[in-house]
Parts: structure tokens; C-alpha cells; sequence
């Protein structure tokens, strides 16, 4: 709550431009978009580290928490719950979105991927190819009799999981993709947890629904 209350006086000066400081306004609006990644806009980040204070402080006004993480490169907003010093009832202005089971499966192997690159001290940066994500993925689907339709929902999954913004294509027409580390980031232990048991379900689902087929 008072975090809250003090953020409803930010001390972003008036004349910030003239002093100095950046622009707040077109890091906020990018933030709104979606993630910020330092290696897509060098100079929109350092603004960003300038303003970080500002740009929190302006947000929690709306329910929402600045998450940056300096080490990966990358900045996003989180929705704060109604127990997290949120006065009275916001709207929610980041929606949770259910995932399906071959997306909630590939986002889990791509962060094994990550971790693993870790452990072995391989390059932070991580790519894959549709054919590895689509081997790693029919380990767990190898009971599905249509090959050809398995590829397809496999091919689905792919572009979803790089809609959600946790791959990125190198070009159009590329099979090959970088595994970004904001999926280290936003699948933790907790969203492990919790995801084996939707997934124990939803796999039954997945699997009686393509039998009836």
C-alpha cells in the first residue's frame, strides 16, 4: 500500500528532457507492447535503465510491476494480484491466456534446453531448428498414428510459442529460431509445479480427442 501511495507522486520532473532525461512516455508505451529485449533497441534500453525508477513507479499506479532483468537483456510488466499492495479492485490489463498442451510441452523443452546450455557453459544465446524442436516434441507424442497431421499441429506450435514472443525467427522463410531467455525467466519451479498437473490432464484430453479422429 505504500508503495502504492508513493507511486501516485512520481518524481518525474515536468522539464525531464531539459535536464537530461529521456523521454518517459515511449519506453512506457513499449513496455505496454510487450517485452523490451536490450538487443532489439540498444538505445530505448539505456533509456530504460535511466528511467527504471520512474517507469516502475508510473505502473504500479495500474497494478502493474516492472520486471527487468539487466544480466538477460530484457524487461516486461507483470500483473501484481489483488494481495500484492493493490488498493481496492483493479481491472486486469494483462490477461491470462490458458495454454494448450503442445504449447504448454514445447515452452517446458525449450527451458530444459536453456538450462542445460547453462550447466554446459554453451553460448547464452541458443538456437534451434523446427526439425529438433518437432524430434524433442514427438518423444511425448510418438502414440499419434497420423505422421502428417502431427507435423502440422507440431508446425502450429511452433508459431505460437514464437507469437507468445519465447522464439525468434531469424528470417521469413528460416527454420531456425532462437530460444529467448525470457522462458528462464517466466517458467520457474512454481510454474513447473503447477503445469505437471495441468498437463497430466491435458494430455488426456489431447489424446482422446485425436483417437476419436
Amino acid at each position: 500500500m505504500e508503495d502504492f501511495q508513493k507511486a501516485q507522486h512520481t518524481d518525474y520532473p515536468a522539464d525531464a528532457v531539459s535536464q537530461g532525461l529521456p523521454p518517459l512516455g515511449p519506453v512506457l508505451v513499449k513496455l505496454m507492447k510487450g517485452v523490451v529485449y536490450r538487443e532489439d533497441n540498444e538505445a530505448l534500453w539505456q533509456d530504460l535503465m535511466l528511467l527504471e525508477h520512474h517507469a516502475r513507479d508510473y505502473v504500479l499506479v495500474i497494478g502493474l510491476d516492472l520486471i527487468l532483468n539487466e544480466a538477460e537483456g530484457f524487461a516486461y510488466l507483470h500483473q501484481l494480484e489483488k494481495d500484492e499492495a493493490l488498493p481496492g479492485k483493479l481491472p486486469r490489463l494483462v490477461q491470462r491466456r490458458p495454454l494448450s498442451y503442445m504449447v504448454s510441452l514445447l515452452c517446458v523443452l525449450l527451458r530444459k534446453r536453456l538450462v542445460e546450455a547453462d550447466v554446459g557453459g554453451e553460448e547464452s544465446r541458443i538456437v534451434v531448428t523446427r526439425d529438433q524442436m518437432a524430434e524433442m516434441m514427438q518423444i511425448f507424442l510418438k502414440d499419434q498414428p497420423n505422421e502428417a497431421r502431427l507435423l502440422d499441429q507440431i508446425d502450429a506450435t511452433i508459431n505460437k510459442v514464437a507469437a507468445l514472443g519465447f522464439l525468434r525467427r531469424f528470417s521469413k522463410e528460416s527454420q531456425a529460431f532462437e530460444v529467448r531467455r525470457i522462458l528462464k525467466d517466466l517458467v520457474d519451479a512454481d510454474w513447473l509445479s503447477n503445469l505437471n498437473k495441468k498437463l497430466d490432464k491435458q494430455m488426456e484430453t489431447y489424446h482422446a480427442r485425436t483417437d476419436a479422429d
